[in-house]
C-alpha cells in the first residue's frame, strides 16, 4: 500500500511560492518539475495568464490548490539568488507602507534583463589581411585609418574605444572589418575599476579623525549602528564618511551612499576617484539600459564594490553589503510620492538593521527626527563643528524688504546690488538663489485679470521664456503663450507676475552687461553631464555670477564664490506644511554654506519681508541648536512628529462627484480609537492633478500607536468603485 504521508510530502516539495513584481496581495504557488532544483531567492520564470513573467522564489507554497492544477515553473533564471536580507527588506517594506509586497519587488528587480547572462561584446582585431596592410610600404592607408589599425595590433578592442583613441568615429573600425582588415572577435567582460582602499588619504583635521576613527572601528567590528555625522558646512564630512568605506572596501565589503539628488554627484564622483583611484558604480534615472543591466548585475555578483545613488539604488542586490551612508540625510528629495511611497532614509535605516551593518547619516542641518533620536540615544552623533582648514563660516545680513524696496519690476535690493557689484569688482564670484524655476510663477491677462491655469491640475502655469513655452510643474504639460487672452481676447495683453530664476538672471545681465551669467536649475540641465559642464565653467571662473533653485544649494564647492544672495527668503515658510519652517532653515543654511569655502571669506544677504521670523533670526545669529529645540518642543506640545504618527490617504477619481462619494464612502468606517484623529475628507490643496479629482484624509495617532494595524482594519472592509484610487501615505512629508 503506497505511503500517503510520503506522497504528500514529495507533492509540497514539488511545489514553491514564487512573488512576482506584480500588485498582487502575495507570492503565487507553482509547480516545480521534476528536474529542476528551486530554493529561496531562486529567480525563475512562470507562466501569469498568457505572460512569461520573471519573479523570486519566496518560499515553501502556501498549499490549498490541488498540485494538479498548479501550472510549472518555467526556468530557473542564470542570475545570482536574492538574498535574503534583500527579501527580509521587501517583506518589511510592503508591511509598513501598505503596498503590494509584488510592487517593492518591482523596485529590486529594476532590470529584468539583468537577470540573463551578459551578453557577450563585439571587438575588433587586426586579420592577417590588416598585418599584412600595415607591412606593406605601398599600402594607401589615411591617417585614420592606419591608426586604427595600430590600436587594433595592439590588442582588440571595441569600435568605439577605436576610434576614442584614434581620434575618430567608431565607423572607421566597421569600415575596415568590411574591407577584411579587421575581424570580429568576442571580448572578454571587462570587469569595474576596483576603488583601493589603500590610496593615498588626505590629512584630516583632529575633529575629522576622531570622527573617521569611530566610523572605521565600526565598520570593522560589523553590526547594526546608526550615526548622525554632523558638521557645519565645508568642514570635510565627505572626507570622514569616505574613511568609513575605505574600512568596509578593506574588509571585503561592499558600500553605498545615497544622495538627495543627482546633480550632487558630479563633483562628488571626481573626489572619490581622487581619493579611491577608480569611479564608483553610478545609479540613477539617467543611466542608459545597458548600464543599468551591467551595474545591476555587477552589484549582484559583489563585482561593484562601492555605489553612489539615488534612492532607488537601496533596493539593488547587494551580495556583501557592508556599509550604507545616506548623505544630506534631512533632505525631503529622499521621499518618493508615487507608487510604493517610502522614505530612502528611513528604509535605509532598516535595511542596515536587517544586514547588521553599520549606516552613516550625514548633514549640516539634520532633520528633527533624526535630531530626536540621537537626543534620545537611539543614535550616536559626531561633530565637526569647524571649516577644513582656513575657511571660516560668512557673515549673514538679513535685508528687510518693507524698508530696502527694490525699483518696479525689480527683485534685487539696493544693499545686494551693491555687493554684487564690489564683489564682481574684486573678481570674485556670486550666487543668486531663488527657488522657483522658469521666468514667473504667474501669468494674468492685465485688462480681465484671467490667470492662465494648467487643464489637467489646479495649478498656475509658469512661463518658460527661454523656451517660449507655458508649464505645469505638475503634470508636464507645456503650450505656447497664447496670442490673446482666452476670457476676454484681448491682444498681448499678459504680464509677468513675480519672479522666477530667468527673470532674475535678466535682471543682473541688465545691471552688469559685462558679467558672465549662467542658470542653474533642473530644467536648464539636461542631465549630469550638463550639470558637470556648468561646474567645471564655475571652478574655471568662466561664471561670474549662478543663478539659480535648490539644485546648486548644497554639495557644491567653488573657492572664488565669497557672495550668496537669496532673493525671496520666505518663499517655503507659506501653505501651512508642519516642517516648512524646518525645510526652509535647512535650505537657507545650505545655500548661505556656499559662500567663503575657502580662505576669502563670505557674505550671505537674505531677502525677506519677515525679519522677525524664528528661522531667519536663528539664521543671523547661527544658532540652529536654538531653533530646532523650539521646533521640537511646539511639536511636541501638538503631538506632531516626530512626537507622533501621521498617516495620509488620497482618493482620486476621473470627476468630483465620484472623489465624493468614495470619501463619504471612507468617512462612514473611519476608526474611532482612544487617541486616533481623522482628519477631513477634504479637497487635496491640490485638488486637480493630472486630470484626477483628489480627496484627503490625515491620521493622527500616538508616537506608540501601530499605524498599519489602524489603517488596515479601516480600509480592508471598503469596497471602492474601480475608477477610484487609493493611496496611502505612511509619515507623508507632502501635504499638496
Amino acid at each position: 500500500m503506497p505511503d500517503r504521508h510520503a506522497s504528500d510530502e514529495a507533492a509540497a516539495a514539488a511545489r514553491v511560492a514564487v512573488l512576482l513584481p506584480v500588485p498582487l496581495a502575495g507570492a503565487l504557488d507553482y509547480r516545480v518539475p521534476g528536474d529542476m532544483r528551486l530554493a529561496a531567492g531562486d529567480f525563475v520564470a512562470v507562466p501569469l495568464g498568457r505572460r512569461r513573467v520573471a519573479g523570486v522564489v519566496w518560499g515553501p507554497a502556501a498549499g490549498g490548490v490541488p498540485h494538479e492544477k498548479l501550472k510549472a515553473v518555467a526556468e530557473r533564471l542564470p542570475a545570482p539568488p536574492m538574498t535574503a536580507e534583500l527579501r527580509r527588506f521587501v517583506d518589511w517594506v510592503a508591511a509598513y507602507t501598505l503596498s503590494p509586497p509584488g510592487m517593492v519587488l518591482k523596485m529590486a528587480m529594476s532590470v529584468p534583463e539583468a537577470l540573463e547572462p551578459p551578453r557577450a561584446v563585439t571587438g575588433f582585431a587586426l586579420s592577417e589581411a590588416g598585418r599584412k596592410a600595415l607591412a606593406a610600404p605601398d599600402t594607401k592607408l589615411t591617417p585614420q585609418r592606419r591608426r586604427v589599425l595600430v590600436l587594433a595590433a595592439e590588442g582588440a578592442a571595441t569600435a568605439a574605444d577605436l576610434g576614442r583613441r584614434a581620434a575618430c568615429g567608431a565607423g572607421v573600425a566597421t569600415s575596415l572589418a568590411k574591407a577584411g582588415l579587421l575581424e570580429a572577435v568576442e571580448l572578454p567582460a571587462r570587469p569595474p575599476p576596483l576603488p583601493d582602499w589603500r590610496h593615498a588619504a588626505p590629512t584630516l583635521s583632529s575633529a575629522q579623525t576622531i570622527a573617521a576613527d569611530d566610523l572605521t572601528a565600526k565598520v570593522k567590528r560589523g553590526g547594526y549602528a546608526v550615526t548622525l555625522l554632523d558638521g557645519v558646512t565645508g568642514s570635510g564630512k565627505t572626507e570622514v564618511y569616505f574613511a568609513a568605506v575605505a574600512a568596509a572596501l578593506e574588509q571585503g565589503r561592499q558600500a553605498l551612499v545615497l544622495l538627495p539628488e543627482i546633480a550632487l554627484s558630479t563633483q562628488l564622483l571626481v573626489r572619490f576617484a581622487e581619493r579611491f583611484g577608480a569611479p564608483p558604480a553610478e545609479w540613477h534615472s539617467d543611466l542608459g539600459p545597458a548600464r543599468r543591466r551591467a551595474t545591476w548585475r555587477q552589484v549582484a555578483d559583489g563585482a561593484v564594490r562601492v555605489v553612489i545613488g539615488a534612492r532607488s539604488a537601496l533596493f539593488l542586490p547587494f551580495a556583501e553589503l557592508g556599509l550604507i551612508v545616506v548623505d544630506e540625510e534631512h533632505e525631503s528629495s529622499f521621499k518618493q510620492e508615487e507608487h510604493v511611497i517610502y522614505h530612502a532614509r528611513d528604509m535605509a535605516v532598516v535595511r542596515a538593521s536587517i544586514a547588521q551593518i553599520p549606516i552613516v547619516l550625514v548633514s549640516a542641518t539634520p532633520s528633527l527626527e533624526t535630531t530626536v533620536n540621537v537626543e534620545q540615544h537611539r543614535y550616536a552623533r559626531l561633530h565637526l563643528p569647524a571649516r577644513h582648514g582656513l575657511a571660516q563660516l560668512p557673515e549673514i545680513r538679513v535685508v528687510d524688504m518693507r524698508k530696502e524696496k527694490p525699483e518696479r519690476q525689480r527683485f534685487l535690493s539696493p544693499p545686494l546690488v551693491k555687493a554684487l557689484g564690489e564683489t564682481l569688482a574684486a573678481g570674485e564670484q556670486a550666487m543668486l538663489f531663488l527657488n522657483r524655476r522658469g521666468y514667473a510663477p504667474l501669468t494674468l491677462c492685465r485688462e480681465c485679470g484671467h490667470r492662465l491655469q494648467c487643464p489637467n491640475c489646479t495649478a498656475w502655469l509658469i512661463e518658460h521664456r527661454r523656451r517660449g513655452q507655458l508649464q505645469c510643474h505638475h503634470c508636464g504639460l507645456t503650450m505656447p503663450l497664447p496670442a490673446a487672452c482666452p476670457n476676454c481676447q484681448a491682444v498681448g495683453s499678459f504680464a509677468a507676475i513675480g519672479p522666477g530664476v530667468e527673470r532674475v538672471a535678466e535682471e543682473a545681465a541688465q545691471r552688469f552687461p559685462d558679467a558672465r551669467i549662467a542658470v542653474m536649475a533642473s530644467d536648464t540641465l539636461e542631465g549630469p553631464h550638463a550639470m558637470a559642464a556648468l561646474l567645471d565653467r564655475v571652478a574655471a571662473r568662466a561664471v561670474d555670477v549662478l543663478i539659480g533653485t535648490q539644485v546648486m544649494a548644497k554639495g557644491h564647492h567653488f573657492p572664488m564664490l565669497t557672495l550668496v544672495g537669496v532673493v525671496d527668503a520666505d518663499l517655503g515658510l507659506n501653505g501651512g506644511d508642519l516642517r516648512a519652517a524646518e525645510r526652509t532653515f535647512q535650505l537657507l543654511h545650505q545655500v548661505a554654506g556656499r559662500a567663503g569655502r575657502a580662505e576669502r571669506p563670505g557674505i550671505v544677504y537674505l531677502q525677506t519681508f519677515m525679519p522677525e521670523h524664528p528661522v531667519m533670526r536663528a539664521l543671523a545669529s547661527d544658532d540652529r541648536d536654538r531653533f530646532l529645540a523650539a521646533e521640537s518642543e511646539a511639536r511636541r506640545v501638538q503631538g506632531w512628529p516626530p512626537f507622533g504618527r501621521l498617516a495620509a490617504l488620497i482618493l482620486s477619481a476621473p470627476d468630483a462627484d465620484g472623489a465624493d462619494r468614495a470619501a463619504r464612502l471612507l468617512a462612514l468606517r473611519a476608526p474611532r480609537l482612544d487617541g486616533v484623529e481623522v482628519l477631513g475628507p477634504a479637497p487635496a490643496p491640490l485638488a486637480i492633478l493630472r486630470g484626477r479629482h483628489r480627496r484627503r484624509f490625515l491620521v493622527k495617532a500616538p508616537r506608540n500607536a501601530h499605524m498599519q494595524s489602524v489603517l488596515h482594519g479601516w480600509i480592508d472592509g471598503v469596497k471602492l468603485p474601480h475608477e477610484v484610487r487609493l493611496q496611502v501615505d505612511i509619515d507623508p512629508y507632502s501635504f499638496m
